[in-house]
């Protein structure tokens, strides 16, 4: 009905719409329900809103040109669901200017070459330094351009593992490998672990029992249940992966924003480990460029996964994240999302203080411990019911993980921080609520 009175000019650019409350009684339906339609409008860039001015329909011919548009989020639900980094106008402006300049010494071969390969050398060569920044020493031939790290991750499985062969992981681990593994049918084990990572003796105790080809590691800030394994323990796992042929597959895509990271695991076995790392948590999601570092005795069976699973890392991405490295942009960047993340870090120990968690100044999540008388799905429901949104700890259970009674929550999906205050109030209100059954209705 709205959208098409804007479309008809029934509606005009600017013209003030009904709060919730007076359409939901003119129209006799709930506020819910005008609450999600209004975020639908915004989110079709057909009406805005501004505090104190309400709900007011767009000038969609001001708006058509504009490159970039920051995503408008549904202003009823605190979507803390997705772990993704903060943005705001800096990293708009960064993009907008890199972009106006791509073209100049743009080397044609970049847009216009198709065969895949490893990535360009230049490519390669600016990964060196932004992998030295992350702690990796390393040349630009065991370099390989990704499209981010769950490209690599898939491309590095495959080179080391054939259908039953076992790879290790946390108990808790990143839901992607979960899905991966049993789309690839590798045998998955997950490993008991710590405030600090997994348990050396856990590790070893496997090694020798399972006969594992493989081993996946989030050693820096791990998604969900972060924590940043201290460089003895990283030592520790090295030296066991070392006695036992065990391969690593080293996921360090949170580490870059950390400013108490550790050696990666990969320096203290190189000839063993696929290191991996990308842009994409620690400037914007979009940068979707990644590095891949392998022994030589990988790098074939590596580069010609990476071409059956992505063809090759996109080059006009790559570019673009090369320069962001070259000229300082991707270190401000992460800079600031390190800065940004501190200030929510220090919401959180504010608002759920007197709960169990874990955090890091520098994650992009917490890992929410439930009281007993909570199980996760059942939480993640009753907080929807709120209008908040989390992740229920479900996805992140290796096979025979017993249920943490957790959930993650996002830090970076809620750019305005006294959203993302109001949040955790409510969350932190729910968790002191006894738990009661949702009402179930059939239609």
């Amino acid at each position: 009905m709205i959208a098409g009175a804007i479309e008809d000019g029934s509606l005009s650019p600017g013209q003030k719409l009904p709060t919730h409350r007076k359409l939901a009684d003119d129209l006799r339906l709930s506020v819910n329900t005008v609450s999600k339609a209004y975020d639908i409008l915004r989110r079709q860039n057909l009406i805005d809103g501004q505090i104190g001015r309400g709900s007011y329909v767009v000038d969609t011919d001001k708006t058509d040109g504009q490159p970039f548009k920051l995503e408008s989020e549904p202003r009823n639900l605190f979507d803390m669901s997705i772990s993704r980094p903060l943005f705001n106008g800096l990293h708009v402006e960064a993009m907008q200017s890199t972009l106006r300049t791509l073209h100049a010494g743009l080397d044609p071969a970049i847009y216009l070459s198709t065969r895949p390969n490893v990535g360009h050398e230049t490519h390669r060569k600016t990964g060196v330094k932004w992998l030295s920044h992350c702690g990796l020493e390393t040349n630009a031939d065991s370099v390989l351009m990704t499209n981010g790290v769950t490209h690599g991750m898939s491309a590095a499985m495959s080179a080391i593992l054939r259908p039953g062969d076992v790879i290790l992981s946390d108990m808790v681990t990143h839901h992607l490998l979960v899905s991966s593994v049993a789309y690839f049918g590798y045998r998955h084990v997950g490993l008991e672990t710590d405030e600090h990572g997994i348990l050396p003796d856990a590790l070893e105790r496997a090694c020798v029992d399972k006969s594992p080809k493989a081993l996946y590691l989030l050693p820096s800030l791990a998604n969900p249940n972060v924590h940043m394994m201290p460089e003895e323990r990283r030592r520790q796992i090295a030296a066991i992966a070392r006695k036992h042929r065990l391969h690593i597959i080293e996921n360090d895509a949170f580490g870059p924003v950390a400013a108490d990271r550790q050696p990666p695991v990969s320096m203290f076995a190189p000839e063993l480990s696929v290191y991996l790392t990308t842009f994409t948590k620690c400037t914007v999601s979009g940068l979707r460029a990644g590095y891949a570092v392998a022994p030589d005795h990988l790098l074939p069976a590596l580069t010609a996964r990476l071409i059956v699973f992505g063809w090759m890392a996109t080059p006009l991405i790559c570019e673009l994240a090369s320069r962001w490295v070259e000229d300082g942009t991707a270190q401000a960047l992460a800079d600031w999302q390190r800065a940004e993340i501190v200030k929510r870090y220090h919401i959180a120990t504010q608002e759920l203080a007197g709960f169990k968690w874990t955090g890091h100044p520098a994650s992009l999540h917490l890992w929410l411990q439930l009281p007993p008388d909570w199980d996760s799905n059942s939480f993640v429901a009753h907080a929807r019911e709120l209008n908040v949104a989390v992740s229920p700890e479900s996805p992140f259970l290796s096979p025979k993980a017993t249920p943490t009674n957790a959930v993650r929550i996002s830090v970076g999906s809620i750019r305005e921080i006294e959203r993302f205050r109001q949040a955790l109030k409510l969350l932190a209100g729910l968790l002191l609520r006894p738990r009661e059954p949702l009402p179930q209705f059939a239609y």
